[in-house]
């Protein structure tokens, strides 16, 4: 299993194909493996596909106790794995949490990047409506801690129709998850910033993306000057339209 150091971590990637490097930095409850298929899809249309276990997750390693991170260490980590294997400039995929890193690496080190594709957003300083979703979502959590433990609820946040294997890999990563649930309020940037961002930047949704998620991709589109929204899901797509 390939590995290279993070900031103070080893991280497992995964890598298919040869070209311009595409690298994903993966939502909170997910990982490498929930892009497989897209590093195949990557591959076939002429990229290096890569993605990479955030800190606490699958394959990666992680500070012990492991109980709180923030968007700049995940940054330094997926900086350090760039790097490492020498793959930047890089079109950077950012899913969720994975795309405030790829925000920060915007904002803090361009030059690692070609363009960016973020996919759901979770910009919520930007959405007032966000409020009251991420307080039914808080009180969700916390019920399901109190009825299972960790593992109950990182299920109930994924929801009864997630993927199993997803599902599975989502449960057995509960630290993870729980340092990303805390660590995604830790950074916001400011306007200036992203009016500062001067790369192409394609912001996906799809149609099951929620309301203030949409808002929030809607409020980064219009503040970053080389944006373009894309509802269509297709994260793919969008990334190899930037190579």
């Amino acid at each position: 299993m390939p590995h290279a150091e993070g900031a103070g971590v080893a991280l497992h990637y995964e890598e298919r194909g040869e070209g311009p490097a595409v690298l994903v930095v993966h939502a909170m409850g997910s990982g490498a493996d929930a892009w497989k298929a897209a590093l195949g899809e990557l591959a076939a249309g002429g990229a290096r596909g890569l993605a990479f276990d955030r800190r606490g997750y699958g394959r990666s390693g992680a500070p012990q106790p492991y109980a709180a991170t923030t968007v700049q260490e995940q940054a330094q980590d997926a900086g350090a794995l760039l790097e490492a294997l020498a793959a930047a400039p890089a079109v950077l995929v950012g899913e969720g949490f994975g795309a405030l890193v790829v925000l920060e690496l915007l904002v803090r080190r361009p030059q690692l990047a070609r363009g960016a594709v973020l996919v759901d957003p979770l910009l919520h300083a930007f959405v007032p409506e966000a409020t009251k979703a991420l307080a039914v979502e808080r009180e969700l959590l916390e019920e399901a801690l109190r009825e299972g433990g960790p593992q109950a609820a990182v299920l109930a946040w994924l929801g009864e129709d997630a993927d199993p294997a997803r599902a599975a890999r989502a449960a057995a990563d509960h630290a993870g998850f729980f340092a990303d649930y805390a660590g995604q309020s830790s950074w916001s940037p400011s306007r200036r910033e992203l009016r500062a961002i001067d790369l192409p930047v394609a912001i996906v949704t799809g149609p099951r993306t929620p309301a203030h998620i949409v808002a929030a991709a809607d409020a980064v589109a219009a503040l970053v000057p080389r944006a373009r929204r894309v509802d269509d899901g297709n994260a793919v797509g969008a990334a190899l339209a930037l190579l």
